[in-house]
């Protein structure tokens, strides 16, 4: 695959891999810590509601702020700070607000870090290799997810959450060694002299569309968070296993994806990918969530979950690529911008699905949930895939596009950092950022 050639990239995506892992132990293991402390649904909604409020309050800043200072520097003492603020859970010995908090600062220094991380890829990869690099990025989180979901909630019931916490912390700390080994922008800062290297010019027309399609995605899946077990229980007549069973599969399909668009991902179009991305998504959830007026079998849904991770990695990696692509020296603050989106669309999703779950039809509910994703789909198909520009010819390969100002990258990565000399243009998931708040 071309993008590993880089080395930066390498330590970036190696990065990820490990703190996505220990990420995962946590998340797993927190809410059922909460859940075990206070009895309550409530308590653990509070948990991941938690979760969302500083991305919807910080996102827009974090971007601004990914704009300006050194990327790679940033992220190394971000992860610092998330292994050191992890800490107090090992003397938390049962108190609530302890947990909480911890969560809370966890996920603000998440917002500062995923727009930082996803501003750095286009700085470490060529253009022409961005849709293979997130596809990459999106598969080490799913493999993150493999590995340490079900290992803390392993752990957890064993009793063994000081376990949980520094393995954590260390993954921090790796992750922190990694990003220094990155010279991409090193000595720089993203504000007048950018680190930004493969992106067009500030598209508004395509940031909008991409943003409005995260903000649907974001509501969708906020819903499934809430309707997914009471339609495990109440639909299919199953349990926690079947439940714990369905959420696991996703991740085949999701890790199936990222390989396949590793290997094609120079013959796709990043617009393309999101559109049908999305519309995969939506059929395949009206598929799933109509099914069970049919049938109930167990191995007929796990088909179903192992199917629809695939288009969720296909999404995730064309809207990222098609912002990376148009953001050009903003690409920090169009991230910021996705975060504060998404959180906010997951947010309220899940207080829709919460309110409605109990006195509206639960498969009519799941309808509208996947109708969301074939409006998101629409609109990429209108917004990004219209926007797409020609294809790069081989000649245009390693080159910035027309009117760039840009200089070979030294670090070794392939990729172009903005010429010192040249004007900036100075000025953002879901994580759709691919880190916190999108793991729901």
């Amino acid at each position: 695959m071309t993008a590993l050639r880089g080395r930066d990239y390498r330590n970036l995506l190696a990065a990820g891999l490990i703190s996505e892992t220990g990420d995962w132990l946590l998340l797993v293991a927190l809410p059922i810590l909460v859940y075990e402390i206070t009895g309550s649904t409530l308590g653990t909604a509070i948990a991941f509601l938690g979760e969302l409020v500083p991305p919807i309050l910080l996102g827009t800043f974090a971007g601004r702020l990914a704009d300006r200072w050194n990327r790679r520097r940033a992220l190394i003492w971000l992860s610092v700070a998330q292994a050191a603020t992890l800490l107090p859970l090992l003397f938390a010995g049962g108190r609530l607000w302890v947990v909480y908090a911890v969560i809370a600062v966890q996920a603000g220094l998440a917002t500062f870090t995923e727009p930082t991380r996803n501003a750095l890829v286009p700085a470490v990869t060529p253009r022409e290799h961005l849709v293979q690099a997130n596809s990459l990025l999106a598969l080490t989180g799913n493999l993150g997810r493999l590995v340490g979901g079900p290992l803390g909630g392993l752990l957890l019931a064993l009793g063994d959450l000081p376990t949980i916490v520094v393995v954590d912390a260390v993954s921090f700390g790796l992750a922190a060694v990694l990003y220094a080994r990155i010279r991409t922008g090193q000595g720089t800062r993203a504000s007048g002299t950018t680190e930004v290297g493969g992106g067009a010019g500030y598209d508004h027309r395509r940031i909008r569309a991409g943003l409005v399609v995260a903000g649907l995605s974001a509501v969708a899946q906020g819903m499934f968070v809430v309707l997914f077990v009471p339609f495990v229980y109440r639909e299919l007549h199953g349990g926690a296993d079947e439940a714990g069973l369905l959420r696991g599969v996703q991740a085949i399909g999701a890790i199936a994806a990222g390989l396949l668009l590793g290997l094609l991902a120079r013959r796709c179009r990043a617009g393309v990918l999101a559109a049908a991305g999305m519309a995969a998504f939506g059929v395949v959830g009206l598929l799933t969530w109509n099914g069970s007026l049919v049938t109930t079998e167990t191995p007929v849904y796990v088909v179903l979950f192992v199917v629809v991770g695939a288009p969720g990695v296909v999404a995730v990696t064309g809207l990222f690529s098609a912002l990376q692509e148009a953001g050009g020296n903003r690409v920090g603050r169009v991230f910021g911008a996705l975060t504060t989106v998404f959180a906010a669309g997951q947010a309220i999703g899940m207080i829709a699905g919460g309110l409605l779950g109990d006195r509206v039809d639960l498969v009519a509910l799941l309808n509208v949930q996947a109708g969301l994703y074939l409006t998101a789909a629409l609109v990429a198909a209108v917004g990004l895939v219209t926007a797409d520009g020609p294809a790069r010819t081989d000649g245009e390969k390693g080159r910035p596009p027309s009117g760039e100002t840009g200089v070979a990258n030294e670090s070794g990565s392939g990729g172009f950092e903005p010429n010192p000399l040249g004007d900036s243009g100075g000025m953002q998931p879901p994580s759709v950022n691919q880190g916190n708040t999108a793991k729901t």
